[in-house]
């Protein structure tokens, strides 16, 4: 047997078990979905953090630069 089919035979056995509907036969119990629930806010408010962090510090950093060379300016003027 070719690998070639081989492969094609073996796609399509895995695309047939994909698409026969399955019942999951699980449960989540309070406790694990609290858990779940829990995780799950921590990454997106980490993400978040590290978004902040990111983009508003250095601008943070620009904006007092710009503030005080304003004022360096306005010293000079006067």
């Amino acid at each position: 047997m070719k690998k070639s089919s081989f492969v094609g035979i073996f796609m399509f056995a895995l695309f047939l078990v994909i698409l026969v509907p399955q019942p999951a036969m699980a449960y989540v119990g309070p406790g694990a979905g609290i858990a779940a629930l829990g995780a799950l806010l921590a990454i997106i408010a980490g993400v978040i953090a590290a978004i902040f962090g990111f983009l508003w510090y250095p601008i943070k950093r620009l904006l007092q630069k710009r503030k005080q060379s304003k004022k360096d300016q306005q010293g000079e003027e006067e």
